[in-house]
C-alpha cells in the first residue's frame, strides 16, 4: 500500500507541474509575430520572426492559404527572419500571414499590404514599366472606366507620383495636392506653375516650381521641411520644370539656367552643381543609374542645339557627354543603355561611354517624351505618332498614329502601353501590337501629363484642370482573398524545417 501510495503522490505531483508549465506557457508564452516588410508588392520577399510559442515547437508559415515556411521555434519559443515570398498573382489589398504550430497549440495572424509605389517620374526602378501589375491587362483594360477625379484651379502638366495609394501632384495654379480615394488629403501653394513631377521618398514630396524652388513637404502633412533656390529670385528667376529624383539619399533636379543640382535630401544643403553651359532650357528629368546622373539640356539660341551629359552622381564630374541637337526630352536607362529622344528621333547609347548604339531617325517628327523601357521594347511618343522600337537595334516594331502630339510620355504594366495624346483622349494599347484596346476622351487636347498606372489604377492630369483615375468597375475589379480560419489551413508536409537561425 505504501508503494501504491507513493506512486499515486508521484502522479499526483507530476500533473501539477504538467499544469503549471501549461498555464505558465499559456500566460508567458501568448505568441508575437513581426513582418519585415509590412507592404510592397507582389514577388516582395517577406521576413518572419516570432516568439512565445511553444519551446522547440514547428511551425508552419503561411501567406494567404499557401505554406511557404516551416520554422522551428528555438528553445525559448522564438524563430526570426524565415523568408516567405508574396505570390506574383497577390492582388492589390491586405492579405494575411498566418504563423501556426503543427500541434494546433498557437496560431498567430498578421497583415500584409500589397500595393506598389510609382514614386517618381521615371519610377527609377521601373523605366515607366510597373513590372508589378497585375490586374488590368490586355483582355480587360477596355473595361476600365471613370472612378474618380479631382478638380485644381488651372491646367494640370505635372504627372502624378503614388505612394502608399496616395496621388501627389502638381499644377498651373502653383499647387502641389495630395489626394486619395476620400478626396483631398492637403494641398501646398508655392508661387510659380508646378510643372513637373513630384517625387516620393522616405516619406518626403519633392517638388519644383515655376518661382525656381525645389520644395521638400512631409508626405503626410504637406508641411514645408525645407526649400532650395536653384538662382536670384524675381524677374529673371530660373524656371524649374524638371521632375526631381531622389536616389541614395540625394535629391537630383535640372533648373532651366543651365544647371544641375545634387542635395542632401534630408536637409536641401548642395552637395554639388554642374553647369551644362548650354543656356536655358534644362526642362529634362535626370536619370540616375550606376552612380551616374544622366539629363539633357538644351541652348535658348535660334539653333537650339543641346546635349546629353553623364555625370558622376557623388561628385557631379563630368563622365561624357553627347550631342542630341535640340532636346527636350527626359532620358531613361535601362541593361546599360541610354535611350533618349529628339527634334531629330531616338538615340540609344552606351551608358558607360556615350557611345552611339544606335539612331533612329525622324525627319519630320520630334520627341519629346521619355522613353519607356519594358523587356527589350523602347515605346517612345512623337509629335505625328506612338512608336515602338526593338531597344537593341531600333527597328520599328509597330507604329501608332491616330493619336498625334505626343508631349505625354508612355507607361507600360502587365502587356498594356498607356498615353496621353493631342487627340484629347488616353488610349491604352496592346504592348505587342500597337491595338488600340480603350480610349477617354478628357475634353481637351494636349495634354502633357503622363498616366502611371499601379495597383489596377491609371492616373493622369489634364488640360482642364482635372486629375483623373480609371479602374474596373467594382464587380470586375479582383479582390483580395478573405482572412482564412486558421482550422482550414493544411499543413505542407514536404517542407524542410527551418531552425531559428534561418536567414534564407
Amino acid at each position: 500500500m505504501t508503494s501504491v501510495h507513493r506512486q499515486s503522490q508521484v502522479a499526483r505531483f507530476c500533473l501539477i507541474v504538467v499544469g503549471v508549465l501549461l498555464v505558465a506557457g499559456y500566460c508567458f508564452g501568448q505568441p508575437t509575430v513581426s513582418l519585415s516588410p509590412k507592404d510592397g508588392p507582389s514577388t516582395t520577399t517577406v521576413r518572419v520572426s516570432g516568439s512565445g510559442f511553444t519551446p522547440y515547437a514547428q511551425i508552419d508559415i503561411y501567406f494567404d492559404s499557401q505554406d511557404q515556411a516551416l520554422a522551428v521555434a528555438d528553445g525559448t519559443g522564438a524563430f526570426s527572419q524565415i523568408a516567405i515570398q508574396v505570390p506574383k498573382p497577390a492582388v492589390p489589398g491586405s492579405h494575411w500571414v498566418t504563423v501556426a504550430e503543427r500541434s494546433g497549440r498557437f496560431v498567430k495572424q498578421e497583415i500584409f499590404e500589397v500595393h506598389v509605389n510609382w514614386t517618381d517620374f521615371h519610377t527609377k526602378d521601373m523605366r515607366r514599366w510597373n513590372a508589378y501589375e497585375n490586374v488590368l491587362d490586355v483582355t480587360n483594360v477596355g473595361k476600365l472606366s471613370l472612378v474618380g477625379r479631382y478638380r485644381t484651379g488651372a491646367e494640370v502638366r505635372s504627372s502624378p507620383a503614388v505612394a502608399n495609394n496616395v496621388v501627389y501632384v502638381g499644377s498651373d495654379d502653383g499647387s502641389v495636392y495630395a489626394l486619395s480615394g476620400k478626396g483631398l488629403l492637403w494641398s501646398y501653394q508655392t508661387n510659380g506653375a508646378v510643372l513637373a513631377s513630384p517625387a516620393v521618398a522616405n516619406g518626403v514630396v519633392y517638388v519644383t516650381s515655376g518661382d525656381g524652388y525645389l520644395y521638400a513637404l512631409n508626405a503626410t502633412t504637406g508641411t514645408l521641411l525645407w526649400s532650395y533656390a536653384t538662382g536670384p529670385t524675381g524677374q529673371n528667376y530660373p524656371d524649374l520644370g524638371s521632375s526631381p529624383i531622389v536616389a541614395d539619399g540625394v535629391v537630383y533636379v535640372g533648373s532651366d539656367n543651365g544647371n544641375v543640382y545634387a542635395l542632401d535630401a534630408g536637409t536641401g544643403t548642395l552637395e554639388w552643381s554642374y553647369t551644362t553651359g548650354d543656356g536655358w532650357w534644362l526642362d529634362s528629368s535626370p536619370a540616375v543609374a550606376n552612380g551616374i546622373v544622366y539629363v539633357a539640356a538644351m541652348d535658348n539660341l535660334p539653333t537650339g542645339n543641346g546635349n546629353l551629359y553623364a555625370l558622376d552622381a557623388s561628385t557631379g564630374t563630368l563622365l561624357w557627354s553627347y550631342f542630341t541637337q535640340w532636346t527636350a526630352s527626359s532620358p531613361a536607362v535601362a541593361s546599360g543603355v541610354v535611350y533618349v529622344g529628339s527634334c531629330c528621333g531616338v538615340y540609344a547609347l552606351k551608358a558607360s561611354s556615350g557611345a552611339l548604339l544606335w539612331n533612329f531617325p525622324l525627319s519630320d517628327d520630334s520627341v519629346h517624351s521619355l522613353p519607356a523601357v519594358a523587356s527589350g521594347t523602347v515605346y517612345v511618343g512623337s509629335t505625328n505618332a506612338v512608336y515602338a522600337l526593338n531597344g537593341a537595334t531600333g527597328a520599328v516594331l509597330w507604329r501608332y498614329s491616330r493619336a498625334g502630339w505626343n508631349l505625354s510620355s508612355p507607361a507600360v504594366a502587365n502587356g498594356v502601353l498607356y498615353v496621353g495624346s493631342g487627340d484629347g483622349n488616353v488610349h491604352a494599347l496592346d504592348a505587342s501590337t500597337g491595338a488600340d484596346l480603350w480610349s477617354y476622351h478628357t475634353s481637351r487636347p494636349w495634354p502633357d501629363s503622363s498616366p502611371v498606372v499601379a495597383n489596377g489604377l491609371v492616373y493622369i492630369g489634364t488640360g482642364n484642370g482635372w486629375v483623373y483615375a480609371f479602374g474596373l468597375p467594382k464587380e470586375l475589379a479582383p479582390q483580395p482573398p478573405k482572412r482564412p480560419d486558421p482550422k482550414t489551413l493544411r499543413p505542407d508536409f514536404n517542407l524542410k524545417p527551418l531552425s531559428t537561425t534561418a536567414s534564407n
